[in-house]
Parts: structure tokens; sequence; C-alpha cells
């Protein structure tokens, strides 16, 4: 599978970085001035950048990937996985000179879990920096807000949106109609990571009419996209399908016409790599989910990852 475009493009310099030029000439102050807290934190919407500023940091301050600890409070939200920072935060690097723990979405964090991560922010040593992400700082406790620095990243602008999809479609040589680009910028609602999802989405197909259905503000475009993406590797893992279909609250058979598109597209691409997958796809999803919904669904999915049934 080809790597995601938000992922072959997220940028790993801070003259990369697009629409955040106040927070860019912030850290940049910080790095010129030896003088980066070590309680940073972003705030801002989805696919903005902070995921991104944070590992530019973790390169700035000379951090290993041995000693950078990337977690996502929306995921594992509990104080052991707090209390597992702080028992650890105390020892030496391993290698380089710093120790970095990036906490995304840390307002999902439970209360317990909040109290326990602003005692690690009060006893940080030297070498250990935090940086915390979030979509809703209001969530956080106000101790924590006062103990970090604030990094406030906002919604890029429609012109940041256009230049970065225009960059990406030179580079890898796609050629999307005006209509197809203006329809991802509306819909992108400011985040660079949803643009270029949106265009990993229309890229495989070559209909407009199609790629115009395929940009949808909805769950159900992402859940049929991210199938397709898996049903295309050489041994589709049932688990992250599965993970997939737990999320989905989308109607079931909307969802299989969307997997049904990107596989046509595929199809009859000249020279896919994919086109015997492809088919495989078609013929698994044939059938109509009206009587089964989710099950049937689940059931089709499953018959394609493991072959039972065939």
């Amino acid at each position: 599978m080809a790597e995601e475009m938000y992922k072959k493009y997220r940028p790993t310099v801070l003259e990369q970085v697009r629409g955040q030029d106040a927070a860019v000439a912030m850290v940049k102050n910080w790095v010129a001035r030896n003088a980066v807290p070590h309680a940073i934190l972003l705030t801002g919407p989805s696919g903005v950048g902070k995921t991104t500023i944070a590992r530019i940091l973790k390169t700035l301050l000379n951090c290993s990937n041995i000693d950078y600890v990337e977690v996502n409070g929306a995921d594992d939200t509990g104080i052991d996985m707090v209390r597992g920072i702080r028992d650890k935060m105390m020892a030496a690097p391993f290698k380089g000179s710093c120790r970095i723990y990036m906490i995304d979405e840390c307002h999902a964090l439970t209360k317990n879990a909040q109290n326990c991560l602003l005692k690690a922010l009060e006893d940080t040593p030297k070498h250990v920096y935090f940086i915390l992400a979030t979509t809703d700082p209001t969530k956080l406790l106000n101790t924590i807000q006062t103990r970090c620095t604030e990094v406030a990243l906002k919604p890029l602008s429609t012109k940041h949106i256009e230049d970065i999809l225009a960059y990406v479609c030179k580079k890898e040589k796609l050629k999307i109609s005006e209509e197809v680009l203006d329809k991802i910028v509306k819909c992108c609602e400011g985040s660079a990571r949803k643009a270029l999802v949106y265009l990993d989405q229309v890229m495989g197909l070559e209909d407009e009419e199609e790629q115009l259905n395929a940009i949808t503000p909805s769950s159900m475009a992402a859940a049929a996209f991210d199938l397709w993406k898996e049903f295309c590797a050489p041994k589709p893992q049932w688990a992250n399908v599965a993970a997939v279909l737990r999320e989905l609250k989308d109607d079931p058979e909307g969802v299989r016409r969307l997997i049904l598109a990107c596989a046509r597209a595929s199809l009859l691409k000249p020279g896919s790599k994919y086109a015997a997958r492809a088919y495989l796809v078609i013929d698994t999803f044939r059938d109509n989910l009206y009587d089964t919904g989710a099950a049937g669904l689940a059931a089709q999915c499953y018959e394609l990852c493991t072959g039972v049934g065939r």
C-alpha cells in the first residue's frame, strides 16, 4: 500500500509548517534562546499541526526515538498510564539530550489521571519535556493549563489549503479538476490532514462525479476508504478491519456501495496493480445489506480477510 498523503507530506521542519506563523515564530524564538518550556500545551482543531510541531520539537531538542513517547489520551485515559510516565521520567535519556512525553487529546484523561499528570508537571526534571495536545482545552484542569505554556493553532485559511493541495498534486503528478479541489477545500474545515485524506480518496477514481461523491464530510466515506485500503493489502488484517467496523455508525449499505465505487475505479484504471484485488472485493460485496445490515457488512469483510465461505 502506498503511504497516506498526510503522512508522506507531513512537515519535518518548522519552515514547512503552513498557516501557523505565530506558533512557528514562538517555537523558533524558544529554540534560538535555548529556552524551550518543559511543559507545552498545543491547542487547536484536528489536523492543523499539533502533532507535527511536537515531532519537530523532538528533532530540535535532540531527543532520540527511544526517548520520545507519544500516547493518545483518548485511547488510554487512566491513571496507570500517567503513573507509568512518572515512574520512568526521572531516568536519564537512553540516547540524546532529553526525554519527551507527548500526550495527544490530553483532555480525555480522567480527573484522577489529570491530577497525577499535574504532579508530574510540578516535579519535571531538567531532561524531561511534556508536550500536551488537545482540541478542547476547557476540559483540562485549570491547574494543568497554568503549568503549561500554550501554543494556540488555528484552522488553515482557504489559501493555505489550496497551496498545500497544489503542491501535493504537482509532486504526485495528479490531474484533479478545479471543482473537485474546491470541494475538498470547502469540506476539510481548515484541516490540512483532512484535505490530504480527501485527496487520497479521490486520486484512484477516474470519474469526476465519483470523486465529488467521495468527498463527504461524514464518517461513512472515511470508513469505506479505510476498509478499501486494508482490502488492497496482500494480506488484509481482520483486526484492522474490525476496528473500523466497531466505530462505524453509518448505514452499512451506504458503506458497501462506497467500497464498491473504490473497487470499480481501481478495476477500470489502466495498469492498476490492484485490479485482481478489486475484482475480489466486487465479488464479495455484490449482495446488498438491506436485510442483514451491520452484521452482513461484518460478514462480508470477514470473508474477504479470511477466505471463509469461498
